[in-house]
């Protein structure tokens, strides 16, 4: 059976994150690709991308309708491996860490911790206030991982792509999926 990984995507800056993801996952056998995009989501990637709402929900093997919140992944007994908000805006965070779960996107986050599964915070916003980290606290004493998307220069990337991808293959190794990126450290002097 294939691992079903849900996919959200909100309206922060950094829409190449959930991108990247959802092309990464398109290409492996063992993994189903569900994906949430917010309205908000949808006019980021129409400003940062050059790929359409229509292109990301084609790399996806289900689409969910962010305000349909009786879809599958709402509900514990959708089987999902785990899930991945990239990127995570502020809002989105500060819902899922008070249980504000009025989206598709905040209750299948509230699922994921309430059935104590994986969930992925990429939260994309800087600097922070109290009340973000107040936040990010405590979504992560209920269980997520808040995972900000930060470069790692050790991997040397030659390029802005390379560098998103490289984050995009941390982050998803965090849900325990193994892509096979070719960036783990070996230690130093270690190719």
């Amino acid at each position: 059976m294939k691992r079903r990984i849900i996919i959200a995507m909100t309206g922060a800056s950094g829409a190449v994150f959930g991108e990247t993801a959802l092309r990464i996952l398109h290409g492996m056998a063992d993994v189903e690709a569900h994906l949430v995009m917010s309205d908000a989501a949808r006019r980021t990637i129409a400003h940062e991308l050059d790929a359409t709402p229509a292109d990301l929900e084609a790399l996806a093997d289900v689409v969910h309708d962010a305000r349909d919140i009786g879809a599958a992944p709402a509900s514990g007994s959708f089987p999902a491996a785990g899930m991945l908000v990239a990127p995570c805006s502020i809002r989105t965070l500060s819902a899922i860490a008070w249980c504000n779960a009025d989206n598709l996107v905040t209750r299948a986050a509230d699922v994921m911790l309430k059935e104590r599964r994986p969930l992925v915070l990429m939260v994309r916003e800087s600097p922070l206030h109290l009340g973000h980290l107040r936040a990010m606290t405590a979504a992560t004493e209920a269980g997520a991982v808040i995972a900000p998307p930060v470069p790692a220069f050790y991997a040397r990337p030659a390029d802005l792509a390379e560098m998103v991808e490289q984050t995009v293959h941390r982050t998803l190794a965090l849900l325990g999926i193994d892509t096979g990126d070719g960036h783990v450290w070996q230690g130093a002097g270690n190719p």
